[in-house]
């Protein structure tokens, strides 16, 4: 039975066709999509299985740490497929953002050894890491006894995968040959333009060109779009402010955050001629066009907003702009995607990237059986699955940017999508400067951008006594 169906999944299974072609012949031969996913399981599984024992830890039982977004979703939606697979069982704990990160804290600040591997970000291991609190994965990764062959490590698309690697060393490059692999990246976010193509559509505008032009369009469309803002961008006191769209902007003009030495000293470099000016213009873009209460603004307002149709555009997450481009929101379907080169000198965008990643707790008590479960995790097989399946956007392998089902997915339902991908993509990286205060100096470069917005200090001023602090704060931790 099913004889001619595992001929055609075979033939998929081997890259001797696409998924297209593949769902076209099931439906010829009157097979459901349903059966035909149980089927491709299977066999994914038996050809998994075949290659290395994934059956080396069967009884064995892990815990993980979860934040509660759409990427665990599609994780634990597809947690019977490696229990299948490995024999391994798998609880976990979900906890809402607001509250994760201090539960990760605790669990490892504590050395519990409850939690096996966790979600995490990339610049929360620049802590985790020279703290002992996570394990350096590049011993499971390079040992063949350990690692599943087709794993595949090159198929990471190469700047994310270097952007969860560090030496432990303040200011060292991220991704060096010396560095540690605290974390494995499972999905990432680059920040570039989610726009209302109707509001744009009605002001007569197109997508911004450039940061000057941003600073018009946006103006515009406020102007010629009744009860609208213009952008949506963060501006709450937070780390979180400085790293989407504000950091890929700023970067894109060739600035730093950090300056660091030959003799590896650190020194704040937001006081240049060309930050100042950068910074000028982000000023002039929120207090003419950001919404009348920016300084409270996290991911959530600025995605909210404009899936309510309160705002025109946002320079932020592409994957914020996805979730509100569905579901329930009023704007589901009028969404638009577009890659942003802010600088009109440079040649490609530079979106700076937050990356989800997995990692493991130094604390885990069977490290190996962990690794079992985070080489699936973050495995092509379970990454097409969340990416066709479920709503597992920006996935970090280039050959699930290459599947046919997943970018006619996203052609189909999120304009532009694709385009502004493969334009950002070969720029997108973690641009800040690896470094234990980084929580400290983001925190206070948002609150003097609070300042400055709300007139409190002037743009030169204010930079310059922030790279006052920033350059005690290093001498005093003797890092500067």
């Amino acid at each position: 039975m099913y004889d001619r169906e595992k001929d055609l999944i075979g033939a998929f299974m081997r890259g001797q066709m696409g998924r297209r072609e593949l769902l076209k012949g099931i439906g010829a031969l009157g097979m459901t999509a349903a059966s035909a996913g149980t089927l491709y399981n299977m066999m994914m599984t038996n050809a998994l299985a075949a290659d290395f024992d994934w059956k080396a830890h069967q009884g064995k039982s892990l815990k993980l740490l979860l934040n509660k977004h759409p990427y665990a979703d599609a994780m634990i939606a597809n947690l019977k497929a490696f229990k299948d697979l490995t024999g391994i069982e798998v609880t976990y704990d979900v906890f809402p953002e607001d509250v994760y990160f201090d539960k990760v804290t605790a669990a490892l600040s504590s050395s519990s050894s409850e939690y096996d591997a966790f979600m995490t970000g990339a610049y929360m291991t620049w802590t985790y890491g020279p703290a002992g609190w996570v394990t350096d994965l590049n011993e499971w990764i390079n040992d063949p006894a350990k690692t599943n062959p087709n794993y595949a490590w090159d198929d990471f698309l190469p700047g994310v995968r270097s952007s969860c690697a560090w030496n432990g060393q303040p200011g060292g490059a991220l991704g060096s040959a010396d560095a540690k692999q605290w974390c494995i990246p499972w999905a990432f976010e680059q920040n570039n333009i989610t726009y209302n193509r109707a509001m744009f559509d009605k002001a007569g505008v197109s997508i911004p060109k450039n940061f000057d032009d941003m600073i018009e369009v946006a103006a515009k469309l406020q102007k010629d779009v009744s009860g609208i803002y213009g952008i949506g961008l963060r501006g709450s006191r937070s780390w979180a402010t400085i790293h989407p769209g504000f950091l890929s902007g700023y970067a894109n003009f060739n600035e730093k955050d950090l300056n660091v030495s030959a003799d590896g000293k650190l020194s704040a470099a937001m006081n240049t001629a060309g930050s100042k000016a950068y910074h000028e213009k982000f000023v002039k873009l929120v207090r003419e066009s950001g919404p009348k209460d920016w300084s409270t603004y996290t991911w959530y307002q600025v995605g909210t907003d404009l899936g309510a149709g309160a705002s025109a555009m946002i320079y932020d997450a592409d994957c914020l702009g996805y979730f509100m481009n569905g579901g329930d929101n009023k704007m589901a379907g009028e969404l638009g995607f577009a890659n942003f080169i802010a600088n009109p000198d440079a040649k490609q965008s530079t979106p700076n990237i937050w990356i989800w990643a997995l990692a493991m707790s130094n604390f885990s008590k069977d490290k190996d059986a962990t690794w079992y479960f985070m080489q699936w995790a973050s495995g092509l097989e379970h990454a097409l699955f969340g990416a066709v399946e479920m709503d597992f956007v920006d996935p970090v392998r280039q050959t699930v940017w290459k599947d046919e089902a997943f970018r006619d997915k996203l052609k189909n339902k999120y304009q532009g999508f694709v385009d502004m991908f493969d334009a950002a993509a070969p720029g997108a990286s973690i641009k800040f400067t690896a470094q234990p205060l980084f929580f400290d100096v983001t925190t206070e470069w948002a609150a003097t951008l609070q300042k400055m917005v709300a007139n409190e200090v002037p743009v030169d001023e204010g930079l310059d006594k922030l790279a006052e602090s920033i350059d005690r704060q290093f001498k005093e931790a003797g890092l500067g």
